[in-house]
């Protein structure tokens, strides 16, 4: 008889959490990457998220002493068969065996969900913080390059995440979606540091607008279904701007470039990636993360670097610890990072249709508890127009997710 032992966790030393260090952060790194590890993995990639075509799974070659059973007739099973014992006992006991994976996969995809969100509202808040007492985003957008990009070298580096196989070309050809990602990044760092996050998130709802038009410039074009789901988002968006009491211009453009910025980096990668499907969207992101980093902070430099020592020093003048602002600084850049890292986790484990619901829960989730928050002063006609538009992201998800299905069933119809 066969005996099989279970595969044990990494416990890599980088991950044990030391007396000296924060228990939030210590707790975070562990359970982080072992749901990472445990979650059921479904056949789609992770690149989906950047709008890059799935690889098709290997195939696996049967075994040498493979063949057809003389007295069941079933392949892959060699030697004589045996009668089935304890039938009734079996019989019973495998819906019990079937339930189990599935009620356990529930629980790690809602733990992962949970990491998320939490994690994305951790983000919004210290980076928020971190804005109001020092308002250079250009910096802070750069530090969180850098730290998702340290945080990625030091994956590949413990072999904790495989390091793909890349070269010059695969380089080269993620130059635009690494430059449409800076931009998508720094400008909604700019209308965080002038709007509220609220704000800025409601604004950033309209992300399916762009979509729509820059794919039909692209020569994509989608059902007039989905053109009319985009309508409340239109609405919805418009109604909170008038009536935002922290409007500001420059807020509301940044959150509207970035739009673009995001919505170009999706349909560039679907042009300029088809020959790195191997490529998964972890290790994909970390590289984006690399090359934007790159491209963002010399501009930075030449655009606000020489207000950055006075900035400095206002900043932790106006807080009681210094130690205080240093962890808020922190805080945004590795949770910035994380989030994006559990966004991936989640596309793993579910269909992108889900994933787009709960992106726009997640939304929903980060306008209350930056509300709570920071205490924002909210209009009755600035609530409703959010809501409008949360619920326009909703409906073009449905629409779009329908009008790929019918996509997907045009071929079989044909061939039947």
């Amino acid at each position: 008889m066969l005996a099989f032992q279970a595969p044990r966790l990494h416990t890599h030393s980088f991950f044990r959490p030391k007396t000296h260090r924060p228990l939030i952060i210590a707790n975070i790194l562990v359970t982080h990457y072992e749901i990472n590890r445990l979650m059921p993995k479904r056949s789609s990639s992770r690149t989906l998220l950047l709008g890059i075509p799935r690889a098709a799974p290997a195939p696996h070659p049967p075994p040498e002493d493979a063949g057809i059973d003389e007295n069941t007739h079933e392949e892959g099973k060699v030697g004589r068969s045996e009668p089935p014992i304890e039938l009734s006992i079996q019989s019973e006991s495998k819906p019990l065996a079937e339930d189990l994976p599935k009620k356990t996969g529930t629980m790690k995809l809602a733990a992962v969900f949970g990491f998320w969100y939490l994690q994305n509202v951790i983000f919004n808040i210290y980076n928020k913080k971190t804005l109001n007492l020092f308002p250079y985003p250009w910096l802070l957008a750069s530090f969180q390059l850098l730290v998702g990009s340290l945080w990625m070298a030091g994956l590949w580096a413990s072999r904790i995440q495989p390091y793909p196989q890349v070269n010059r070309k695969f380089f080269v050809a993620l130059l635009g979606p690494a430059l449409f990602h800076t931009i998508g990044h720094i400008s909604a760092c700019v209308s965080f540091s002038k709007v509220a996050v609220s704000f800025t998130h409601v604004i950033k709802a309209s992300e399916p607008v762009f979509s729509v038009i820059f794919s039909a410039l692209f020569g994509q074009f989608y059902p007039i279904q989905v053109w009319l789901s985009v309508a409340p988002i239109v609405i919805g968006c418009a109604l909170a701007a008038v009536t935002e009491v922290s409007f500001n211009a420059e807020g509301l453009w940044g959150a509207l470039i970035s739009n673009v910025g995001f919505v170009l980096r999706n349909i560039y990668s679907k042009k300029s990636l088809q020959d790195f499907k191997h490529v998964d969207g972890l290790n994909l992101y970390g590289w984006i993360s690399i090359l934007s980093l790159l491209y963002l902070f010399p501009v930075a430099v030449l655009v606000e670097g020489r207000h950055w020592v006075q900035g400095y020093r206002t900043a932790t003048a106006a807080i009681a610890s210094p130690s205080t602002f240093y962890a808020w600084v922190i805080l945004s850049g590795v949770f910035y990072h994380l989030y994006n890292q559990s966004s991936y986790q989640a596309l793993d484990a579910i269909s992108p249709l889900s994933f787009s619901v709960g992106n726009t829960m997640k939304r929903i989730v980060v306008i209350v508890a930056s509300v709570i928050a920071f205490r924002n002063p909210i209009r009755p006609l600035n609530a409703l127009g959010s809501a409008i538009a949360i619920l326009g992201t909703f409906l073009y998800s449905q629409a779009t997710a329908t009008s790929n299905s019918n996509k997907n069933n045009e071929p079989a119809k044909k061939t039947s």
